[in-house]
């Protein structure tokens, strides 16, 4: 018979957290974790020593990397269980399923997303992935590789598909509860002036066409100060639009990204 596996799950999309089959696993910060999450961003993937030592110890690798990454790999057995990391001459592998480490699934479900025709479907897998977050991505994982590779990646994922999944809301005319996740993001990310546009758009929709040039004003002179630029041809475009309807409430157009 088969060694039965346990059913591993790891959450970097938030605090830290892993199970295995349903059984809360305590491992404290610092590099056992980060080890785990390395690996983890990998699943059912070997993963080199090279990679592991650069994600775990940076710039500051031990003497024998190798030696030290089977120490770490011992006490990871030990607290998940024996069959959950198998180690190669040139790495090691964390066996299990993608779908169950999920900033991995969040990717799916985007993915799954971006290739449905149906509106309706594609919807309630955007829903879903943004649903997996639970606060900033690997916000207590200690490793400058992960936050510098991985980090990123995740935030431009999430920003993307909430994008989308507003611009879907916005052509069915539910945008009524959107207001106030975009004021968080555009906050957040003020830079970022695809998600400035569709503010101006949810705005206006809601009757607030002159509190949407101002918004455009904000933006405009964020962008003067920190970038020395001009708002995108996209953003002034909608400003010159609720401009010439002498701010009545009309509907503006849906911006996509």
């Amino acid at each position: 018979m088969g060694v039965v596996m346990p059913v591993l799950a790891v959450n970097v999309l938030g605090p830290f957290q892993v199970e295995v089959e349903g059984r809360p696993v305590p491992l404290a910060a610092g590099r056992l974790r980060t080890l785990l999450v390395g690996l983890a961003m990998s699943a059912g993937r070997m993963v080199s020593v090279h990679q592991l030592t650069e994600i775990v110890w940076g710039d500051k690798p031990p003497v024998d990397p190798r030696r030290s990454l089977q120490t770490y790999a011992a006490r990871l057995r030990g607290a998940l269980g024996t069959p959950t990391l198998e180690t190669h001459p040139t790495g090691l592998r964390l066996r299990a399923d993608p779908q169950d480490v999920d900033a991995l699934r969040f990717v799916r479900l985007l993915e799954d997303a971006a290739r449905t025709t149906d509106s309706g479907s594609e919807r309630a897998q955007l829903a879903e992935a943004l649903s997996l977050w639970r606060g900033e991505p690997l916000e207590d994982v200690s490793s400058d590789r992960l936050r510098r590779t991985e980090y990123p990646r995740l935030v431009e994922r999430y920003l993307t598909g909430f994008e989308r999944l507003i611009d879907i809301d916005i052509r069915n005319g539910a945008h009524e509860s959107l207001t106030a996740e975009l004021e968080h993001l555009t906050a957040r990310y003020p830079l970022r002036e695809s998600l400035w546009a569709r503010l101006l758009v949810v705005l206006d929709r809601r009757g607030r066409p002159a509190e949407a040039v101002q918004r455009y004003e904000d933006v405009r002179r964020r962008i003067a100060d920190e970038l020395g630029t001009d708002p995108s041809p996209e953003l002034q475009r909608l400003h010159a639009k609720l401009l010439a309807r002498g701010h009545r409430n009309r509907p503006a157009s849906v911006i996509r990204g």
